[in-house]
């Protein structure tokens, strides 16, 4: 799979994307995380109805090679997630835009996705890298 950072998505400097619906949002991990992690074989997610606050841990992937916390890019109640890449974790590897998304979370601080960095930012943060 080509490196890739879409436009449409916000990106936090631990390498979570955030794709905004309303006033809820769309979590997982970027291009570059999911190459850094390699093959994801784990997936475990927060419970549903438990709140997460920016900068905090909602969930661990762990690789072949590494065990990584999630870190929220934004705040608020877990309304989904994502039970494909729960039992098929390699989802996050093939496709962590599209299928391999991880939670849907209402945000309570919508302002917080201003913080985060449009995709020509993050490119530019990663050059630095």
């Amino acid at each position: 799979m080509e490196e890739l950072y879409p436009d449409h998505l916000r990106y936090h400097p631990e390498h979570d994307w955030v794709h905004l619906e309303g006033d809820e949002a769309i979590f997982g991990v970027t291009w570059y995380a999911q190459d850094a992690l390699g093959e994801v074989v784990y997936f475990e997610p927060p419970e549903v109805g438990s709140h997460i606050r920016v900068g905090g841990t909602y969930g661990v992937l762990e690789s072949i090679k590494a065990v990584s916390d999630l870190i929220a890019p934004a705040s608020g109640e877990v309304v989904a997630t994502n039970g494909a890449v729960a039992s098929s974790p390699e989802l996050v590897n093939r496709d962590p835009y599209k299928d391999g998304w991880l939670v849907r979370v209402r945000l309570s601080q919508p302002d917080e996705i201003a913080e985060l960095m449009d995709a020509e930012t993050y490119r530019e943060y990663l050059a630095g890298l």
